[in-house]
């Protein structure tokens, strides 16, 4: 402070104020002082929601791979409505990693990432259908290292960083002690919430409560047998026909556009195996600020940065733009853009129907996967300053 002021005096003497009065002196300290604060300034981080689902894909988990695909909306959606301290809304990233599966290399553990962190929630229910079941050894300290290790945490401390482990076998099988990781864990700001299929007092012997504990994470006994409930709505197949809509408001350009647009068809056809309230979920969660697909529609694409457009080429184009001038094409993507925002709004009002309609006639008790990641998440995003809707 004194610097700035001796700073003040030089450039009011240097400008002829200091024989003015005093007011000039004190003018020229608030300017530099002014001038100062700027430099101490930073743009806001985006906040994240970091989950590594890590799954037991032996033999006797079909059950647990069965609620993981069919209750996936309705988590997204739960998480679609969190706040930040600041009001702002986090971003959502889900990384997946499978375990204890004798088709997995044995030098590894048994042990593989199906995907790192993403926001591609396609690809993210993708790599969840792909899943299969074979016996093997599970090993719990090995996956959650794995994975501490593997993943990009970050550093920003406002991140609710989360490993959700799910199984049934003892937690402390194989070489790498899971204390060790929890450890590690703990160093990356990150918490372990451990999902034991079975009963609750078989996980509590078997080291699973204690795995959760070590770095304050929630222990969940579920059974992983029990079918998800999806229950249907009046609601439904108006939120289903607006989904039709939705998907014509996707433009596809570059070289992924063909494969993420089928992507995208599929993984309508896996959600809507699950009965239509299951469907209804997903387009829920497609017409949420969660689902982005900045890489191949340029809709999304556009609105994140507009400038895309200039770096467009002809090749890249899908067939109704080639041949189209600059001005053409914006007027393409925002017309696109006024459709899919007016088809978003839609879909939420129904959805506020749907779910008023839903709070008299559901059973929480029977999505037990998403329970207890939801619950967990709530929990310990409240920690840290994080509110749900």
């Amino acid at each position: 402070m004194k610097t700035l002021f001796i700073l003040a005096i030089t450039l009011a003497m240097h400008n002829g104020l200091l024989a003015t009065n005093l007011h000039g002196v004190e003018y020229a300290f608030a300017k530099a002082e002014k001038n100062h604060i700027p430099s101490f300034t930073k743009d806001p981080v985006q906040n994240t929601i970091k989950v590594a689902l890590l799954l037991d894909t032996s033999n006797s988990m079909d059950g647990l791979i069965d609620q993981a695909r069919a209750q996936l909306w309705e988590l997204v959606n739960d998480l679609a409505e969190a706040k930040c301290g600041n009001e702002s809304r986090p971003d959502l990233k889900i990384a997946l990693y499978e375990y204890g599966n004798d088709r997995l290399n044995a030098r590894e553990g048994y042990i593989r990432m199906v995907n790192s962190f993403s926001t591609d929630l396609d690809e993210i229910s993708k790599n969840l259908f792909s899943l299969t079941t074979n016996g093997g050894n599970e090993y719990c300290g090995n996956v959650i290292e794995n994975s501490l290790n593997q993943l990009e945490w970050g550093k920003n401390k406002n991140d609710l960083n989360l490993i959700f482990i799910a199984g049934n076998e003892p937690f402390d099988q194989g070489p790498v002690r899971y204390q060790d990781a929890a450890s590690n864990a703990c160093g990356k700001d990150v918490t372990i919430n451990t999902i034991f299929c079975g009963d609750y007092n078989e996980g509590l012997n078997t080291n699973w409560k204690d795995g959760a504990s070590l770095t304050q994470g929630d222990y969940i006994a579920i059974n992983s047998d029990r079918a998800t409930v999806h229950v249907p709505s009046p609601y439904d197949d108006k939120i289903l026909q607006k989904n039709e809509e939705l998907n014509k408001t996707y433009v596809g350009y570059g070289n992924l556009a063909s494969s993420k647009l089928a992507l995208q068809s599929s993984q309508d056809s896996n959600a809507q195996s699950y009965g239509n309230a299951n469907a209804v979920k997903r387009a829920v969660s497609k017409s949420s600020r969660l689902y982005k697909n900045t890489s191949w529609d340029l809709v999304d694409a556009m609105e994140e940065n507009e400038a895309v457009v200039v770096e467009l080429k002809e090749t890249s184009l899908p067939k109704e733009l080639k041949g189209k001038t600059e001005k053409e094409i914006r007027k393409y993507v925002y017309e696109k853009k006024k459709q899919r925002t007016r088809i978003q709004g839609e879909i939420a009002k129904l959805n506020i129907k749907r779910k008023e309609f839903l709070e008299s006639k559901t059973n929480t008790k029977d999505n037990e996967l998403r329970n207890a990641l939801v619950d967990a998440i709530k929990k310990q995003g409240h920690a840290k300053n994080y509110s749900w809707e």
